[in-house]
Parts: structure tokens; C-alpha cells; sequence
């Protein structure tokens, strides 16, 4: 045989590639939709674990530091000495980083919400607050420096948030782990599509398959182009998906900004995480692409 002919020999199986036609084959049309769905749920739920990140790290910063000491409103005992007598042992106390009466006015804005403002325009007794900040990895017991305030003033309490922040963590994170669950589910489902879909167009090319075998065609390629195939329609999906979760977020960030209440967490997410989810196409086509491979290789060597 001639270099030209072993050349053209060579080159037989792509010249065949149309044969297979993939592209127009209807019974995939579902694949980038279906696709489309699956990283719009994943970005969703990827969007909500770093949020939470965020939200948590935010918690611990700004309360694990925050002690409140409450004096209760006692009748016949006048509240400005009491909260000096309170400061003063508090700042007494080593440790204690600072120690700092709340206005009235910020106190009636923190029950304001809860209560009303037509309550608060009464003559309602409201207790003292003392804003308490301790210093960094500061040796103090909340117990003791409670009953060290309550032998000092009666009526004065001492609010530690640690127990109830442990707790909010620990949801946090609970929520962060379920968040992960189901981008692994989403993306085990997304397969499990690929796989059911690259399966079907080689099933109804069964006979192009067995010929393009017999006139030298390996397995790789018809693997590739099924790998190309899928790769468009996985690309188009998750472009599609991931400008809708995009939006969607964006949206729900600019309702949660005019809230305004303070009772909802905002959605604050660096950029780093808007980065994460523009590479979720990029992640859904490569899955797509060696799920697709390892189903057609797999089928191909049942067919011999």
C-alpha cells in the first residue's frame, strides 16, 4: 500500500464522524435543560453553605468577645447609682477590657420592634444595660463575675451569649453540611442523566457503531465524539442554570437589603464566592464529559 492510500486510510474513520449524528439526534434535547436545573439547585445550595460561612465567622467575631450585664428596674432605688457601683467593679475586674453604659434611647431602640412604640412613649420602667468587653483569650469566668455583680447590686444580672451562640453555630454548620449534601446529590443526579442519555444515543446507533468498527474506528473515538457531544450540551445547561442562580441571588440580596429590621442575616458573599459559582459550568461539563467516556468505553466493550 501507497503513503497517500495508508494516509487515507488513516483518516476513513473521521471522515465517518457525521455518520453518528449526534447533534441531530431529538431524543437528547432534555439533556442541557435538565442540566440547566441541576446546577441552578447547585448554586443555590453552594451559594447558601459560603454564605453561612460568612454569617457564622461574623457570630463568632462579634459575640464571643460580648458580655451584657442587665440591672433590673427596682422601685425606690435610684438606677444611676447602681449602674456606677456595677461599671465599677466591672472595670475592677482583670480582664475586662471595657465597660460601657447603653443610653436609654438604644435600649428603647432594641425593644422598639418587639414591643411597639406606642408601649415605650408610657412611663415603662426599663432595666440598665452595660455593653461588656472582654480582652482577647481573657481568663474570666462568667459565673463568677455574675455572683461577684450580684453581691455588688442586687438585681443585676449577667448575660453571657456562649451557650446559645455554640448552639447557633452548630445549626450553622449543620446547614453548611447539608448544603454540601446536596450539591453531591445534584451532581450524582446530573450523571446519573448523562449516563441514561449517552446510553440511549449509542443503543439507537448500535449498527453505525458496529460498522464504523469495521472499518478500523477504536473505541476512543467514538468515545470522543460523544464526549464532544455531551461536553456542548453540558456547557450550554450549566451556562444557562448558573446566570439564573446568579440572578436569583442577586435578587434575594437586594430584598434582604430593604428588610431593614436586622431580624434576617444578609446574604454577604465575597468574591471569591461569586467566582466559585461562574466555575460550576466549567465543573458540571467536565463531570458530564468523564461520565459520558466511562459510559460509552464501558458499552462499547459489552458490544464486543
Amino acid at each position: 500500500m501507497s503513503p497517500r492510500q495508508t494516509s487515507a486510510a488513516r483518516k476513513k474513520p473521521s471522515r465517518q464522524a457525521s455518520a453518528l449524528q449526534l447533534d441531530a439526534d431529538r431524543s437528547g434535547r432534555f439533556l442541557p435543560w435538565a442540566l440547566a436545573v441541576m446546577v441552578f439547585l447547585a448554586a443555590l445550595a453552594l451559594a447558601g453553605a459560603l454564605a453561612l460561612d460568612g454569617t457564622i465567622e461574623g457570630w463568632r467575631r462579634g459575640v464571643s468577645s460580648k458580655l451584657t450585664v442587665q440591672i433590673a428596674d427596682r422601685p425606690g432605688q435610684p438606677m444611676a447609682p447602681r449602674m456606677a457601683k456595677a461599671l465599677q467593679v466591672l472595670r475592677e475586674i482583670p480582664g475586662v477590657q471595657a465597660a460601657e453604659p447603653m443610653p436609654r434611647a438604644a435600649v428603647e431602640a432594641l425593644l422598639k420592634p418587639w414591643l411597639g412604640a406606642d408601649a415605650l412613649q408610657g412611663d415603662l420602667p426599663l432595666p440598665g444595660l452595660i455593653d461588656v468587653t472582654l480582652a482577647e483569650n481573657a481568663p474570666v469566668s462568667a459565673a463568677a463575675l455574675d455572683a461577684r455583680l450580684q453581691a455588688a447590686v442586687p438585681g443585676a444580672h449577667l448575660d453571657d451569649p456562649k451557650p446559645w451562640l455554640d448552639r447557633l453555630i452548630q445549626l450553622g454548620r449543620l446547614l453548611q453540611s447539608l448544603g454540601g449534601g446536596i450539591v453531591v446529590l445534584v451532581g450524582l443526579a446530573a450523571a446519573a442523566m448523562v449516563i441514561f442519555a449517552t446510553r440511549a444515543g449509542l443503543a439507537a446507533r448500535r449498527d453505525t457503531i458496529e460498522l464504523l468498527h469495521l472499518i478500523g474506528a477504536e473505541d476512543g473515538y467514538i468515545a470522543r465524539e460523544f464526549q464532544r457531544h455531551v461536553a456542548r450540551q453540558a456547557l450550554r445547561g450549566g451556562i444557562v442554570g448558573a446566570a439564573l442562580a446568579i440572578l436569583t441571588l442577586l435578587a434575594i440580596q437586594l430584598l434582604a437589603s430593604r428588610v431593614g429590621t436586622g431580624l434576617l442575616p444578609g446574604l454577604a458573599l465575597a468574591w471569591w464566592h461569586w467566582l466559585a459559582l461562574l466555575v460550576l459550568p466549567a465543573a458540571a461539563t467536565a463531570l458530564a464529559i468523564v461520565t459520558a467516556r466511562s459510559a460509552v468505553l464501558g458499552d462499547l466493550r459489552a458490544m464486543l
